[in-house]
């Protein structure tokens, strides 16, 4: 069976958020992405957030204070997005062998929405599902396995599915539309049923959710 034929998973009730963490515009990791994003069904929703757009401040820990709802707009936004999707897809180039600094920052934002009232945060992600697209400048893709874990620990966390992580051969602008065997993956990267996110110590032990 050709990747063209695989049989699509249930698209329904489903929205993809797409959260871009690379410092320059139209970067490979966004090519990538899109080319992955281009193979959905035409009805699902998709938001595209560019955090090189977004006033983000660096995340202050807060957890041992007195905590309210964020009252920086970007972040609120962020917080909304987030929430209100049941895919979200991290977009960053793999730097020094880990997410961007945009990424990171996004990323670090969810320890404080963890604890904002009302907002129930844990509970309303656990269940959706996080992925991962990733363009870097190397052709042993394996060297992203630091960002990979990132993730699928965060997904672990939150009771998350974990989607993996496409990865594709670019540094030079444009340079991964050279690499076709990541543009055939990006066809049937979001074709896949998830699995539930577990850490590495709850593997083969039944955890449940």
């Amino acid at each position: 069976m050709t990747p063209d034929l695989l049989a699509l998973p249930d698209f329904s009730n489903r929205s993809f958020l797409f959260v871009l963490g690379s410092s320059r515009p139209d970067g490979n990791s966004e090519i990538l992405a899109r080319e992955a994003a281009a193979h959905l069904p035409a009805d699902v929703p998709q938001r595209w957030v560019d955090l090189n757009e977004l006033s983000l401040p660096d995340f202050r820990d807060g957890r041992h204070e007195e905590t309210g709802p964020p009252t920086h707009g970007t972040e609120k936004l962020l917080l909304e997005a987030t929430v209100g999707a049941t895919d979200v897809v991290i977009v960053s180039p793999l730097y020094w062998y880990s997410l961007s600094a945009q990424a990171k920052r996004y990323l670090d934002h969810w320890s404080g929405w963890l604890n904002v009232p009302g907002s129930d945060f844990k509970e309303r992600m656990a269940g959706g599902t996080l992925w991962g697209v990733t363009a870097l400048a190397h052709d042993e893709h394996v060297v992203a396995e630091g960002l990979v874990t990132s993730l699928h620990h965060s997904a672990a966390y939150l009771r998350m599915r974990f989607g993996g992580v496409l990865t594709g051969t670019g540094s030079r602008p444009g340079r991964v539309r050279a690499d076709e065997a990541a543009l055939l993956r990006a066809r049937t990267f979001f074709r896949t049923e998830p699995p539930l996110a577990l850490f590495p110590y709850e593997e083969g032990v039944g955890a449940g959710v």
